[in-house]
């Protein structure tokens, strides 16, 4: 396992005293994020139905997914055998029956159908029609939305937590910089991506790497002005910039990294844009420590971009470390107005104040770990606008 027995204990603790607090008998748990944190488990099978059912009563909560599946959750939790319940194929992608109608019957077998339950209502592996058949097999039960629960117990790390995102952190050093040495005028935007993938995956002579939940994005061109594009086969051009936005993963954990890049002299427009977002983000970095608010951050932030003339409407970070595909934040706390959410020791952010113009558009972000007394940027890699050739034309 990836983490010892007691942090399992510990993260479980926590989780069945928030449900107290909200009057929770039963979470049932979709989100393979939440699942892995709770239990250890870690496959790739969230493309069909799983889920772990977390109760009161139980010291262990009980994982469901297909039974195909059960050998990983063998291997990969600290569940007892008992704990771990698989169904059949026939439930799979069927138009007659449902995983749910599974998981509804059985809750009535362990007299379970009539309490109130929660569920991860707005989680990406949760859908309307699971909750359709929840709601249709447990008619006596009450259902409360259970989503974010588990989340917010994730937002305060570990201290083996922050040493797989730091271990994330070296990759995605080594990832932008092989993405940096090879965008070159001619080479296809596809065989760059290949070669940030390679880095990803191959990870540091020390760790491999893990697939991270976002593919890398590379918007180039006028096309910079869109945030979240991925890559074509064109090939660059002189002139182009390009936002390289990508993140190194071990373990499931993340440490995400943003640069833009310029093949030739950037423009008057790209340098000055680039220049307050560098500003920005500096002054922002120094207002971190624990006690500030995320709202506080990012009002740091806008006093700095405002004087420019320069306004940005979105979130400028998020809370981030442990996920699965299609999502790499944790969902909790946003550095935007109106989140007042506490900055305590062991969180971990992505900040990334992106600026999208209609012609073009500038990324450069940074993960952070709030300390004691600030905040450590975790990964180590120039913060600048990266243009090509390195020595910049008068």
């Amino acid at each position: 396992m990836t983490f010892p027995f007691s942090e399992f204990q510990e993260r479980l603790n926590k989780t069945k005293q928030r449900m107290v607090n909200e009057g929770v008998d039963l979470l049932l748990v979709t989100d393979p994020a939440n699942m892995n944190y709770l239990t250890g488990y870690d496959a790739w099978s969230f493309y069909v139905h799983q889920m772990l059912i977390v109760m009161l009563e139980d010291e262990q909560p009980i994982w469901v997914g297909r039974s195909q599946d059960t050998s990983a959750a063998l291997h990969t939790t600290w569940l007892d055998t008992d704990h771990i319940v698989g169904y059949g194929d026939q439930y799979v992608q069927s138009g007659v029956r449902h995983p749910m109608d599974f998981v509804s019957d059985l809750l009535r077998e362990k007299k379970c159908d009539n309490r109130t339950i929660a569920v991860e209502l707005d989680a990406y592996y949760f859908t309307a029609r699971s909750y359709m058949q929840l709601t249709k097999g447990l008619p006596n039960a009450t259902f409360k939305d259970g989503t974010n629960m588990v989340n917010w117990v994730r937002i305060i790390k570990s201290e083996r937590e922050i040493s797989y995102i730091k271990h994330a952190a070296k990759i995605s050093e080594k990832a932008m910089q092989v993405a940096f040495d090879t965008i070159n005028e001619g080479v296809r935007q596809s065989d760059v991506v290949a070669e940030i993938s390679h880095a990803q995956i191959s990870g540091t002579e020390d760790f491999g790497g893990d697939y991270p939940s976002i593919v890398p994005l590379l918007p180039t061109g006028d096309k910079t002005s869109a945030a979240h594009l991925t890559w074509t086969d064109d090939r660059f051009q002189n002139g182009d910039p390009v936002i390289i936005e990508l993140a190194g993963c071990y373990k499931r954990y993340h440490s995400p990294l943003a640069r833009t890049a310029v093949l030739g002299q950037p423009d008057e427009t790209m340098q000055y844009v680039s220049d307050v977002v560098l500003d920005g983000i500096n002054a922002t970095l120094d207002a971190v420590k624990p006690g500030v608010t995320c709202e506080e951050l990012e009002a740091v932030w806008r006093s700095v971009i405002e004087k420019s003339g320069i306004k940005k409407e979105s979130r400028m970070g998020y809370s981030m470390g442990l996920n699965y595909p299609p999502d790499w934040g944790e969902h909790t706390a946003s550095l935007r107005p109106g989140d007042r959410t506490v900055l305590e020791p062991n969180m971990t952010f992505h900040m990334i104040p992106g600026i999208w113009m209609d012609h073009m558009g500038v990324e450069i972000s940074e993960s952070f770990l709030v300390t004691d007394t600030g905040c450590e940027v975790l990964a180590d890699f120039p913060r600048d606008l990266m243009v090509k050739p390195n020595i910049r034309l008068a």
